[in-house]
């Protein structure tokens, strides 16, 4: 059995696989006492549930950054834990917290493999001109460049399509991670080639709490008011649809003026940027929503399908609000909605490697 963790500052994510097929799912606040107390809790979970530790092959691990060097899946040994601490100055919010699970878990099981999957790696595919930042080389050389997020939920997204279709994957494929974090993601051929988020997961999008793009002389005149760790907490924990409408949550944005403002901001912005990712990929063939906005919320599908008619697509009303497959009314480009499945992803990238290791 394969135990899958997405571990955050706040909260541990888990699932439980066995061969894929997912057993146990929850989720724990990591409180003072750490990631340690919070693994405590998942594994007092899994013995109620009859799925002791002891029967765990291995676990696996959501890390967000794996920086230039950290491309595909691999076993954590030693050499790779370090890579992942050298990525924390560039995920500074998120790859502390994977490690402390990691650390925390290799602690109290001793011996079991543990595998690493990279939301960073499935935009390596993006040429150098895409990701490439317009400053002096010595600046380069720390790493700031765009890497790009979601990975994960793209990987899975490709793979999983054509088999959800009954067809060929869409050349030209727009992903739309719309969630409390969002990001947009030109696919061609299956291969990533652009996406709305860069050198951290900030920006692009106008997130839950997250202000996406914003001018950098803006963040600059907010570092000198506020302090760096006052401005960061700003643009991470207080923007976005919260700092807009008051509240993150799309539904609750409903009632209010301001928090239909905030609704219309957001689908503003995904048009925007989509418009940028057909560009580069030279047009568009599909639209796939993944993500819980992009799952749950049909009026922001509405929104945004209606924005992007000029490209040729053109919204199914029925199909939408019933949450169906299809949501086009079979125009040139169609449109998908496809459930995020990240831990199932991670559980098959792990497993994957463990049999190239001879221990599937």
């Amino acid at each position: 059995m394969m135990l899958v963790i997405n571990a955050g500052s706040s909260s541990i994510r888990y699932a439980v696989f066995d061969d894929q097929r997912a057993v146990l799912a929850g989720r724990f606040d990591v409180g003072p006492a750490g990631h340690g107390a919070a693994l405590a809790q998942v594994f007092a979970a899994m013995e109620g549930a009859g799925v002791p530790v002891g029967r765990l092959d291995a676990a696996a691990h959501r890390v967000v950054h794996g920086g230039a060097g950290l491309l595909r899946t691999c076993r954590i040994d030693g050499a790779v834990e370090a890579a992942i601490a050298a990525c924390v100055p560039l995920a500074p919010l998120h790859n502390p917290a994977n490690l402390a699970a990691i650390r925390a878990l290799a602690a109290m099981v001793p011996g079991l493999a543990q595998y690493a999957c990279f939301d960073t790696a499935f935009h390596a595919t993006n040429p150098e001109v895409a990701v490439r930042y317009a400053l002096p080389e010595a600046e380069r050389a720390r790493g700031i460049r765009r890497y790009g997020f979601h990975g994960l939920s793209y990987a899975s997204l490709v793979a999983r399509l054509p088999g959800m279709i009954g067809g060929a994957l869409p050349k030209r494929l727009l992903a739309l991670h719309l969630g409390n974090g969002a990001s947009l993601c030109a696919i061609l051929e299956g291969r990533s080639v652009a996406t709305t988020m860069g050198y951290s997961p900030l920006d692009g999008l106008t997130m839950g709490t997250r202000a996406g793009g914003i001018d950098g002389n803006a963040v600059l005149r907010l570092a000198e008011v506020h302090g760096v760790a006052g401005a960061a907490q700003i643009l991470n924990q207080q923007s976005g649809l919260l700092g807009l409408g008051g509240s993150n949550d799309m539904r609750e944005l409903r009632a209010t003026e301001a928090g239909r403002f905030a609704r219309a901001h957001f689908a503003y912005w995904v048009q925007r940027h989509a418009g940028s990712m057909m560009a580069a990929m030279g047009g568009v063939d599909a639209l796939a929503f993944t993500g819980g906005i992009g799952e749950n919320d049909a009026e922001m599908r509405a929104a945004v399908i209606e924005g992007l008619s000029w490209c040729g697509v053109a919204l199914d009303s029925v199909a939408n609000a019933a949450g169906a497959l299809r949501i086009d009314g079979g125009e040139a480009v169609s449109a998908w909605i496809v459930a995020a499945e990240e831990e199932r992803w991670i559980a098959r990238e792990a497993l994957a490697v463990r049999a190239t290791e001879g221990l599937a």
